[in-house]
């Protein structure tokens, strides 16, 4: 009988940061974990020398497609001062960082390092729409790729089963949709940081300007339904329903729990990690449900000692809006089939019971692939340390977070688990 997962030693996350997420054909990839890292120190209270840190964990997903150039780990390692100290690269698609970061806290827990800088970087603006979508389809399982799925059409077939079996349909779809870009417009990072109701103001106030016919919408679902406005991509996969192209770099500090009080004052612990695979879309028993997501969640919560109902607050993998729906299923935040009802009642909203992607998601704040899993812990980072600003969520005593990271269409994803004490 496999006896219970525990980790061997403390881990706490004692620094984050990231780089603002978008298209930057100024910036690099350095340029951008520069950003991060020294976002990352500044919120280290009691400082860091980079000399002590033991060794680097990176995610990158393709940046030898995207901008041919690969070897990323002592690249980013020398950038920060860090050789000649070991420097790894991890691949798990849009995982990859996630990926990362559960290396570092398995290298830390095991009493191997005392010190670990985890991150993630993604450079994916330098190539147009088409060769970026040929690059993330290489994270695709090739029977997928024969039959001309590209990662819309993954998500729409996802999306049209799970409307089949619960009832489901696009208006729900139209609420993790306005609920992302609500919550990025007051997140200074996002890519998207402007809400529907914004975004309706500046059309209607460009025809006005140009003479052109001036839009009627009423709301911001009028103006979702409108497919001039919002355009299929893969039914019912409208545009505003896919995250971004993005670049982007995020980070945190990882160090063992003993150590954690001489960091900060305020560090957070590690307290449950997880990681599951999946299959291709034609292998898998139901479309409406990840299993890689459960295994990882499962996993986590057993670390971790805790339910699904101790978590408070958790970034999820919404690479298309119907994903944010099946993540908060398959997490246990709420039963299969009831997941799209608890959005629409504001369950998930910011000054919801569970709120979700705080951040604005990937949906809104940016999915720079390899970036996201660390990015994700930035936003839980800040949430629990009461530092997100106008987006901090209300609830008191706000000490357990999450964070949720999917790669490829469904092969790889991870769960970690935050507390505060």
């Amino acid at each position: 009988m496999r006896r219970p997962r525990k980790l061997g030693r403390e881990v706490a996350l004692v620094g984050a940061g990231m780089s603002r997420f978008g298209m930057f054909k100024d910036k690099d990839s350095k340029h951008l974990f520069a950003e991060a890292f020294n976002e990352m120190r500044s919120t280290v209270d009691k400082g860091i020398d980079p000399q002590d840190i033991d060794a680097l964990y990176l995610g990158n997903f393709t940046n030898d497609f995207f901008i041919h150039q690969g070897h990323w780990g002592p690249i980013i390692s020398d950038l920060v001062g860090l050789t000649p100290k070991p420097a790894t690269r991890t691949e798990g698609a849009c995982a990859s960082s996630a990926l990362a970061l559960r290396e570092g806290v398995l290298a830390v827990a095991s009493g191997f390092y005392d010190v670990v800088l985890v991150g993630g970087l993604e450079e994916m603006s330098k190539r147009n729409t088409e060769e970026v979508t040929e690059g993330l389809a290489m994270a695709a399982i090739p029977y997928e790729v024969k039959a001309g799925f590209t990662f819309p059409g993954v998500f729409g077939a996802t999306a049209t089963a799970y409307f089949s079996r619960y009832g489901a349909n696009r208006e729900h779809l139209m609420n993790v949709t306005i609920k992302s870009h609500n919550n990025a417009r007051l997140n200074p990072k996002a890519q998207f940081n402007v809400s529907i109701r914004d975004i309706m103001d500046q059309k209607i106030e460009r025809a006005t300007r140009k003479g052109e016919p001036v839009p009627e919408w009423t709301d911001e679902k009028e103006f979702l339904r409108d497919p001039k406005a919002n355009p299929a991509v893969a039914w019912p996969m409208h545009l505003y329903d896919c995250c971004p192209i993005s670049d982007g770099a995020s980070c945190v500090l990882l160090v063992a729990g003993e150590l954690a009080r001489s960091f900060t004052d305020a560090p957070l612990y590690v307290v449950g990690i997880g990681q599951g695979s999946g299959r291709g879309l034609h292998a898998k028993e139901d479309l409406t449900y990840f299993e890689a997501t459960r295994y990882a969640a499962q996993e986590a919560y057993e670390v971790a000692g805790l339910r699904p109902e101790d978590v408070q607050i958790a970034e999820v993998h919404d690479c298309f809006s119907i994903a944010e729906i099946l993540h908060i299923e398959d997490l246990g935040f709420f039963k299969p089939g009831e997941g799209y009802k608890a959005i629409e009642e504001g369950l998930t909203g910011l000054h919801g019971s569970k709120p979700i992607n705080t951040s604005g998601g990937l949906k809104c704040k940016g999915h720079p692939v390899g970036a996201t899993g660390t990015g994700q812990l930035v936003e839980i980072w800040k949430q629990l340390r009461g530092e997100a600003g106008e987006r901090q969520v209300p609830i008191r005593d706000l000490r357990v977070g999450a964070a949720h990271n999917l790669g490829g269409t469904g092969g790889t994803c991870t769960f970690t688990i935050l507390e505060r004490r």
